[in-house]
């Protein structure tokens, strides 16, 4: 691996308020501590970030977040808040409002604020992948645990059906790899990614991470599980 100069970098963990399946969801405890904590400390575990900025619309959870050594500048205005609000429009909202503070950086990563399975070394991963290709950005990914070529729905009748009924009498080693977001960071070049907002860029690369180490949190399911899988990790 090729060692590259230092670049300044700037962290945004989105946390808005009102969280309605998981009331609080950004600062409920899990494992006894906020969970956005652990961004947080993530973060800062890299030594990477010249700023940890905590984007939110609640003064509850900029509370929580300075407490945890994260900074939060601002409050959201009610135009990039609620659950409307896509997450290239909180970033494009705060990398400008940090610039107008005089704050900026080369690059930005995206952490978000219910990842307690996240790891330092993954973002750093992250970093060196956007920098060594250089991409626009690059994203978390996670392996498919069954082949979604082979996938099922269900049809208007509620019977079980194939999604590619083409894809019935293939074998799953015919297809390709298929992987998804991973819901942990996301690295962006700044200067691209201003003049363009977009989530996802067609010149992103991947860095993969281990399913035992992704938990998606919707709900609370989801919650237990990845308190579960932390444990696990955290024995």
């Amino acid at each position: 691996m090729k060692v590259l100069p230092p670049q300044s970098c700037l962290a945004i963990i989105p946390a808005r308020g009102g969280s309605k399946r998981i009331p609080d969801k950004n600062i409920k405890l899990f494992n006894g501590k906020p969970i956005i904590a652990y961004s947080i400390e993530a973060a800062k575990a890299t030594g990477l970030f010249d700023h940890v900025v905590v984007s939110t619309d609640s003064e509850a959870i900029a509370k929580v977040a300075r407490e945890w050594g994260a900074e939060v500048p601002f409050l959201r205005d009610d135009s990039v808040s609620g659950d409307k609000a896509g997450l290239h429009s909180v970033m494009h909202d705060a990398l400008t409002r940090l610039s107008a503070l005089g704050i900026h950086s080369r690059y930005a990563c995206c952490l978000l604020a219910t990842a307690p399975l996240m790891l330092a070394e993954d973002i750093m991963h992250g970093y060196e992948a956007i920098r060594e290709a250089s991409a626009q950005m690059s994203l978390s990914v996670t392996t498919f645990p069954y082949c979604i070529f082979r996938g099922l729905k269900k049809d208007d009748s509620g019977r079980a059906v194939m999604l590619s009924p083409e894809n019935l009498t293939r074998h799953s080693q015919e297809f390709p790899e298929a992987f998804h977001d991973a819901g942990q960071f996301y690295w962006f070049d700044v200067h691209l990614f201003v003049n363009d907002p977009q989530v996802f860029f067609s010149d992103a690369v991947p860095v993969f991470l281990p399913r035992s180490r992704v938990q998606d949190i919707d709900n609370l399911e989801d919650w237990e599980q990845a308190e579960r899988l932390y444990r696990q990790m955290h024995p």
